[in-house]
């Protein structure tokens, strides 16, 4: 360990100033390897180093290979290969499909939209959280041709909801930076739109508040074109990812996502001395409307309405749904 200490400190020293980064991986050999098999050993240190790289960033840090390292890259690569066939339409038992979790409007009482959330079921591994496979999507580019899978399935559901007669609900579906940033985003997405007859005034595209600090000024370019097409914009996280004022002020965006944080608190601490009240304020003096992300209990519910937050979503109202429970839950709200 102190060894593995002084290497990284030795190397960031050295590529601080070219604002270089890498990552250390160690291997310990014991004495019973008379004869070891250099590429196993190899591609250990290999699997050891990237781990290294994707748990710590840009700083030089060591990490020690293990089996149970081994087990989590193993577990990777058999989503990775779930996903690649989902992407190119092979058939397998693997399943990519949505959830649907009801929004409701606090003025009304109504249901106004519902937020697809992205599952996957694979083969091997059963249903895998998408806060590990969206990640791993995001790394390999496999968001691309997977997000592009989301949309169709969010627009047929969307499609639906307007044939049955729930013309005023709305569907938001979360977009990553990748897929934002990628030439033909916009012009791919309206195509879609127009084959699938979709209403672009009832999608909300959703996006994480931190991706502002890759590319801001790209990105709020690529956000006009879709205001521009009718499209809505939903910044979520908000409070905790970016969260500087003086860019929260030029952002093309119609409604900020309150942060799960903002509504937690709300149970433990004294409500007259947490901010949540005014991240609503700023949040309406900006000219956006507000949705308070998991609300679960009745007085959380309560101080939201007190202090005018829009839309709620969280286990009080509904759990995320699949599609046939989420028409269902409709018609019983109705």
């Amino acid at each position: 360990v102190e060894f593995g200490g002084t290497i990284a400190n030795t190397l960031g020293t050295l590529f601080v100033t070219e604002r270089i980064g890498g990552g250390i991986g160690i291997l310990e050999i014991g004495q019973d390897h008379s004869e070891p098999d250099i590429d196993l050993l190899l591609r250990r240190l290999l699997i050891a180093s990237e781990r290294s790289v994707s748990m710590f960033g840009k700083d030089f840090e060591f990490c020690f290979y293990n089996e149970e390292l081994e087990d989590m890259v193993n577990r990777e690569t058999k989503i990775v290969e779930a996903l690649s066939a989902i992407a190119t339409n092979n058939y397998t038992d693997d399943e990519l499909f949505l959830q649907y979790q009801p929004i409701m409007d606090l003025k009304t009482g109504s249901i106004c939209e519902f937020e697809a959330l992205a599952r996957l079921r694979t083969e091997k591994l059963g249903i895998v959280s998408p806060l590990e496979f969206i990640p791993i999507a995001e790394k390999t580019k496999l968001i691309l041709p997977i997000g592009e899978k989301v949309f169709v399935k969010a627009f047929s559901f969307l499609k639906k909801l307007k044939e049955l007669g729930y013309d005023g609900i709305s569907v938001s579906i979360n977009t990553s930076v990748i897929q934002l940033l990628s030439p033909d985003f916009t012009s791919k997405l309206f195509e879609l739109i127009n084959d699938m007859q979709v209403t672009p005034n009832n999608i909300y595209i959703e996006i994480t508040e931190s991706v502002f600090a890759a590319d801001f000024d790209n990105i709020n370019s690529v956000i006009e074109k879709l205001r521009g097409a009718g499209l809505h914009i939903a910044i979520d996280d908000f409070g905790t990812g970016y969260s500087s004022l003086s860019r929260e002020t030029g952002l093309k965006a119609d409604c900020m996502k309150i942060d799960k944080y903002f509504v937690d608190i709300l149970l433990d601490k004294n409500p007259n001395k947490v901010i949540t009240s005014d991240i609503i304020s700023i949040a309406h003096k900006l000219g956006h409307s507000t949705i308070a992300e998991g609300v679960w209990h009745e007085a959380q519910l309560q101080y939201l309405k007190d202090f005018d937050c829009d839309r709620i979503q969280g286990f009080l109202i509904s759990e995320p749904l699949d599609e046939e429970d989420a028409l269902k839950f409709l018609r019983n709200a109705k």
